[in-house]
């Protein structure tokens, strides 16, 4: 059964801004998000002048670029980074992301890239820190009292739930991030984190908030969600208290907590810039659509797999990936456009994947084709029996809006019926001819 994403090779209906891979739905008319960052080597010293020696995406390609620029999205493992051990001595060069050439249309140059693990100094720096805990007050003032409610209570309350996961590989090293989800060692982190497509034999270490750490295993993924589970075999843990991602407003002040360059406990604040927001990351089978909350709490990479709280310090989002501007070299940095998974579907896949192994993939069972340049989403096909046939939608058809939101792309279908479980009924408009329609539609798993 499909879902919305076009057969390998083609491109969807919507303004094309760029294809990531073959087989992959076209881009939506927001920006595609890249999957794993891999930061460049460490710099000598002195500190060089110029670019951020933290970020190499080579980025070729952008959905917000000047159409003579070059942009890409692209995916990259964990890169060679420095070892597990603080003792141990730093490699000489991480890897860089592969570009990907693609043609894209609006009128910036944006590198798409994702919040993910840092290398070289970045993360012996960021080892260190972790198996230190997160920064304090300096010297031996005491603490002042903070206001019930406060930025500072929330974050004191929260840090124990947030955890830091190292990655030792055979052919590299990270970080990322990951918060607590049961008393008894269940965590959810990025599927980009703790399940790197070329990295083999991986070795997972949660780091706790007090420094504190515990070999993890390995429970089970979901590429398409980018979401992971791993298991410390340790109890008493704090886990995360859980918001409803359904509930969240633009505006919203929200804070995101990780390790970003390995920096344990970071704290950064911002507000929900946008909800729904369909962005793409990976390449190829490591490929995840996600109808993602945007935020411009600043999130750079290590803090993949971390939360993003809400004010009152409850889990609404796990931090994926952003977007940034890139120089001719293809270097950037943080610019305020992050994107986190909504935590009603992060948990849900979570749960599945504690229970029964391996998570479920909603479908509402069409294949799309191109729509040229007018809105909405056009049926190619149908399966028969699935929950577009038995709800009356047929093959030239034309899905326009999915409860209540307007469509423009597959890519925008495809986000949004991920987003819910099996079993979920949808208002889905739609054209049939000229005439407009408004079904009901109860989403199914893959393979009912």
């Amino acid at each position: 059964m499909t879902d919305g994403v076009n057969p390998a090779g083609t491109n969807p209906g919507g303004p094309v801004y760029g294809q990531p891979y073959p087989g992959t739905p076209g881009s939506p008319v927001y920006p595609p998000v890249a999957a794993p960052l891999s930061p460049p080597a460490p710099p000598p010293p002195p500190a060089p002048t110029g670019d951020s020696p933290w970020w190499a995406q080579n980025a070729q390609s952008d959905p917000w670029r000047d159409p003579g620029a070059s942009a890409s999205v692209v995916h990259t493992a964990p890169p060679a980074g420095p070892p597990t051990d603080p003792a141990a001595a730093m490699p000489d060069s991480p890897r860089t992301p592969e570009p990907r050439k693609n043609v894209m249309g609006l009128v910036f140059t944006v590198a798409l890239i994702t919040a993910l693990l840092a290398g070289g100094l970045g993360a012996t720096i960021g080892v260190l820190a972790a198996r230190n805990g997160p920064g304090t007050t300096s010297g031996g003032a005491p603490p002042v009292d903070r206001p019930v409610g406060s930025v500072a209570d929330v974050v004191r309350q929260v840090t124990p739930s947030v955890v830091t996961i190292l990655i030792k590989g055979k052919e590299g090293e990270g970080n990322g991030s990951g918060l607590v989800i049961s008393a008894d060692g269940y965590i959810i982190t990025n599927n980009h984190v703790a399940n790197p497509s070329d990295l083999h034999n991986v070795k997972l270490t949660v780091v706790f908030a007090d420094g504190s750490s515990e070999p993890a295993e390995f429970k089970g993924s979901s590429k398409e969600s980018d979401i992971a589970v791993v298991k410390v075999n340790r109890s008493g843990l704090q886990p995360v208290t859980f918001g409803d991602s359904e509930q969240l407003a633009v505006g919203d002040p929200v804070l995101a907590i990780g390790a970003p360059l390995g920096l344990s406990g970071t704290v950064t604040q911002g507000i929900i810039s946008a909800l729904d927001r369909p962005v793409v990351a990976g390449e190829a089978d490591e490929s995840s659509v996600t109808a993602a909350i945007q935020t411009d709490a600043a999130i750079n990479p290590g803090n993949s797999g971390g939360p993003l709280f809400d004010a009152s310090g409850r889990a609404i989002g796990v931090n994926a990936s952003i977007a940034t501007f890139a120089n001719s070299d293809g270097k950037g940095g943080n610019m305020g456009l992050g994107f986190s998974i909504p935590i009603n579907l992060a948990n849900r896949i979570a749960q599945e994947i504690i229970a029964d192994g391996k998570p479920s993939r909603t479908v509402i069972g069409i294949e799309t084709s191109d729509n040229g340049n007018a809105a909405g989403v056009k049926v190619k096909n149908v399966v028969n029996p699935g929950p577009a046939a038995t709800a009356g939608i047929v093959a030239g058809d034309v899905i326009t809006t999915f409860n209540g939101r307007h469509l423009t792309s597959p890519v925008d279908l495809v986000a949004l019926v991920r987003k819910y479980a099996p079993n979920t009924v949808v208002q889905i408009g739609f054209k049939h001819g000229s005439e407009d329609k408004q079904v009901a539609v109860t989403l199914a798993a893959d393979g009912d």
